[in-house]
């Protein structure tokens, strides 16, 4: 096993497609997504339906506030877009000994079968390719077809094989924005792998407001075409959408883990100083409605107070946060995970270990210990 010190538990391989293209089957090579260049004379990369994709923030490393410009990006010579050797590079500079890669760029499609294509090709090439040369470090994230259980649950299992430590879910496993009871199927899949279930920062694209109800309810009153007042989205207000919240609270109302109490799931790059805040409104909010809620739409009571299963199932992923490291006890100092975010907009690379010693002076060795990297080794499993 590896010595590890500093984890990055939320880092970001996003090279342009052309790289791993080799890997889409010869039938489907000519729709695969394909390199550009730019009138600004930088790169993109253009897919099958004539959408051109480029620079944006995910390639700020090396750059700085005076001179960084969002819509230039040139792949072969930007931090964080290079080769697996490159990146090692990168990681002896920030002083990180791994990384967790999020990613898959280029693999969106509305066709399912072409989708199932570029998902395999990228998932084939992370691991096979890129993560392969020093594996003890570059620690791939799958990215799963999102198209249906059965096709998730199907590339979960080849992935576990292939070796990469996580999987990335962009929707719920039904390919829905609701929870399903379909997605039962999945939840007991990953446990029965040992594959840890991430999220970066959140899947849920909707938050309140007119529309469909946050979750399925047992019973509907009549004369409406949603609940007239959602306790799910009541008890996720205090927290957001882009971090998580909705899905988690989601998650604990349709007693996800009451069904399935191994379940643990890591939501990335999300920031924890609104944590607490969050947990104790979810609470207070559930204590209030819950009878009612009960009694007109047949919901079933949960067994625990819901900021119970959150802090117990859910894991947390922080890049610059001196606020939430001092509410770290009221978050869980076992459920939080420190990632670079590298080499993205807010990454300090290649200073991220001066920065978190100086916002955790103040932190117990062992609880630092913890959170760089003694939390990523026992939730992604790197002991073994």
């Amino acid at each position: 096993m590896r010595e590890y010190r500093y984890i990055s538990a939320d880092s970001h391989w996003q090279p342009p497609a052309d790289r791993w293209a080799h890997r889409v089957p010869d039938t489907y090579r000519d729709r695969a997504p394909k390199r550009v260049r730019l009138p600004n004379g930088g790169d993109g990369i253009i897919d099958e339906e004539g959408r051109i994709t480029f620079g944006g923030t995910g390639h700020w490393a090396g750059h700085n506030p005076q001179d960084f410009d969002p819509t230039v990006v040139h792949f072969d010579e930007e931090a964080g877009l290079g080769t697996a050797e490159q990146r090692l590079r990168e990681q002896d500079a920030d002083g990180v000994d791994a990384e967790v890669l999020f990613g898959g760029s280029g693999t969106t499609s509305k066709d399912p079968d072409l989708r199932r294509v570029l998902v395999r090709a990228y998932n084939d090439y992370l691991a096979e390719e890129y993560c392969a040369v020093a594996p003890d470090r570059l620690l791939g994230v799958a990215v799963l077809p999102n198209r249906g259980v059965d096709d998730d649950v199907a590339e979960m299992e080849r992935c576990t094989k292939l070796g990469l430590k996580a999987v990335l879910l962009g929707t719920y496993p039904s390919g829905k924005d609701l929870p399903t009871p379909e997605d039962d199927r999945f939840w007991a899949a990953a446990i029965d792998l040992n594959m840890p279930v991430t999220i970066h920062t959140s899947m849920s694209r909707r938050m309140g407001g007119r529309g469909d109800a946050m979750i399925t309810y047992p019973n509907e009153p009549e004369g409406y075409d949603r609940p007239p007042i959602d306790i799910v989205d009541r008890m996720a207000r205090y927290g957001t959408r882009h971090c998580g919240s909705l899905e988690l609270t989601q998650m604990i109302m349709t007693g996800l883990f009451d069904r399935f109490p191994k379940l643990r799931i890591y939501w990335a790059e999300n920031q924890i100083g609104w944590i607490p805040i969050y947990l104790e409104q979810m609470d207070m909010i559930y204590e209030a409605n819950h009878f009612w809620v009960q009694r007109i739409h047949g919901l079933k009571p949960l067994a625990r107070r819901p900021s119970e299963y959150a802090r117990e199932h859910a894991y947390w992923g922080f890049f610059d946060d001196p606020f939430g490291v001092q509410q770290r006890d009221r978050v869980g100092v076992d459920r939080i995970l420190w990632g670079s975010d590298f080499p993205h907009e807010v990454t300090r690379w290649p200073h991220s270990i001066d920065v978190m010693d100086e916002q955790m002076a103040a932190v117990p060795e062992a609880e630092k210990r913890k959170i760089m990297c003694e939390n990523a080794i026992e939730f992604f499993h790197l002991e073994s």
